[in-house]
Order: structure tokens, then sequence, then C-alpha cells
């Protein structure tokens, strides 16, 4: 992992090969281990499918050389494309709903892109929704579209799992995952059930999410503070597949912000609410293997946490519960 013992000729080229390392708080002798994201150039998984998407979009001819590429984003994601854009000839613009981290939105510009936003209201299918009408405003642009994108899910399948594989010599008993887009965890189910269909799938996402309802699960829609996970509308997340999750955890913010400051506190883990939620499903799903309820092929469990809570923190993210989700 962090291989990049030589110079290279382009910061596209640091883009992968994260970290993966144990987490200390688990039950029994299951182990949990973390991909730590912030470690790409642009501090999340995004940069992944920022580079991948882009690349394999200019070899179809999806978007011309010297085009430009319009996403409707809660920040990461421009931030990763924008990093890729550049590198590669291509101009950005991204749009995001008002209140999404000013962070983020701040680097997307710093790296050479406009950013346009939507009222919060209309949350992410109003910014879809924008990002596609400026597409057809444009000449030689076009909406790489990370909800429905394969590539997405093609990005973590050929890169995020081998790496995982290769770090634990195979030995990967259950994928934990946080799902906004669902391309990280679809991505790295898929190679995982290929190498050992036995292999526990578990989808995260936040109290007053929705995803639950492709399970049947009852859901209560509702405003949720911890960011770059969960749905209001499983319409506009087309590469979710329910066939390749055998569960999916519901995280209360205050469990996620409870969670994100121990692992800074007692891990050095400067990560954010995602990651917050992603540990504390990994810890139930520890506990149901530790004590017999479910059964893996190994007692190994592998999350991913996204990017770093400096991106959050003029929103209070260390700060109590209640100022964080003022």
């Amino acid at each position: 992992m962090t291989t990049h013992e030589r110079p290279v000729d382009s910061v596209l080229e640091t883009i992968g090969r994260t970290p993966l390392v144990r987490l200390h708080e688990t039950p029994g002798t299951v182990r949990i281990y973390a991909k730590l994201e912030s470690f790409n150039p642009g501090a999340s998984v995004k940069d992944r499918i920022g580079r991948y998407m882009l690349e394999r979009m200019l070899e179809r001819g999806d978007v011309p050389a010297g085009g430009t590429v319009i996403e409707p984003t809660a920040g990461n994601t421009g931030i990763g494309l924008a990093i890729a854009a550049e590198q590669l000839g291509l101009d950005a613009i991204f749009v995001v709903p008002e209140r999404f981290s000013l962070e983020k939105q701040q680097l997307m510009s710093a790296l050479g892109a406009k950013v346009i936003n939507t009222p919060t209201e209309d949350g992410m299918g109003g910014a879809i929704d924008r990002a596609n009408q400026l597409a057809e405003e444009l000449d030689d642009a076009a909406v790489p579209q990370q909800f429905s994108n394969p590539l997405n899910t093609e990005a973590h399948y050929e890169t995020t799992a081998p790496e995982i594989y290769e770090a634990l010599d195979g030995e990967v008993g259950a994928v934990v995952a946080g799902c906004g887009t669902a391309g990280t965890l679809m991505g790295i189910a898929r190679y995982a059930l290929e190498q050992d269909a036995a292999t526990h799938v578990t989808a995260v996402e936040p109290e007053g999410s929705v995803y639950g309802e492709l399970f049947d699960e009852d859901r209560e829609e509702d405003e949720y503070k911890t960011e770059g996970i969960g749905t209001h509308d499983t319409g506009t997340n087309e590469l979710f597949d329910p066939e390749l999750v055998d569960d999916i955890q519901a995280v209360a913010d205050s469990e996620a912000h409870d969670e994100l400051k121990r692992l800074a506190r007692e891990e050095g883990h400067l990560v954010a609410s995602s990651a917050g939620a992603a540990s504390v499903a990994a810890k139930r799903v520890a506990r149901r293997i530790d004590e017999g309820e479910l059964e893996t092929p190994h007692d190994t469990i592998v999350t991913v946490f996204p990017d770093s809570s400096e991106r959050y923190l003029s929103k209070g993210i260390y700060r109590s519960f209640e100022e964080w989700t003022s």
C-alpha cells in the first residue's frame, strides 16, 4: 500500500494504492480493516472515479478532447473530476446543492472548475436536472453522471478491490461500505463475490435515508447530517444492485458522530461522518461474526473511510452533536 517510491510524471499517477489499516476497537478476534482514501491527492475515494471515468470517456469518444464535463456532485467527486479534467485537457463545471461543504466547493474552484449552486430543497435530483440542462446548452459537453455510469462501479472493481485483496492475501470475510452513488460498494462487492460467493456484503446508510426500501425494510425519510452517503430517492441511484448485498445497516447521525470523534481520539484517524457510520456498521457485523450469528469465509471485515474530517471543520464536525447538527 502507498507504494509511490519513485518520481512520477503526473498527479494522476498518485491515485490509488492507499493504506489498509487495522482498527483496534473490535469484538473478539474479528479483524476490521479500513481503506484510508484520504491518502489520494484530492483527499477522497472519488479521485479514483475522477481519473478512471474521464480516461475511459476520452478513449470512447464520450467527451471530445478539449471538451467540457459537467457533473452534479456533493463535492468530493467534483474535486476528483477537477484534478483529472485539468490534467487531461478538459474543462469542468460542477452543480452542487447549497447545503454541502464550502471547503469542497472552494477546492473545486481552486482546481480550475466552475461551481454552480442549486437550492438545498431541490436535493441531488435538482442538481442532476441542472447539469443535464447545461450539457444540452453547451457544445462538446458531457455529463459523466456518477449516479448511473457503470464506469463508477468499474473503477472500484478494477482498482480498489484488487488492492484490498492483495493486501490481505485474499482473506476477506465481509465487505462493509457506505452507499451514496453506491459505486464503491458495488465495485468491491462484485469483485469480492467473484473471489468467494460466501463473502458477506453490508451496505451502510444514515437514518433518514431510504436505501432500505429496496430490501422491503421500513424507512422513515428524514434529513440527515452525515454527508456523502444515503439517498432520498432510490430512483437516482441506478448503480445499486440489491442482489450483491446481504443486508443494509442504517446508522444514526449521533452514532456516526460519536464514532468519528472516537476514531480521531483513540486511533488517530481524521475522518468524516461517512467513515464514522461505516465503522459503526462494521463493528455490528463483527459482533455478529464473533457471536456465531453470522458465518463468513474469514473473520476479517474490510470497510472504506472515504475522506478526511478537514473538509468539514467549518461545520463543527468535532464540536458537540448539537452544535454539529444545528
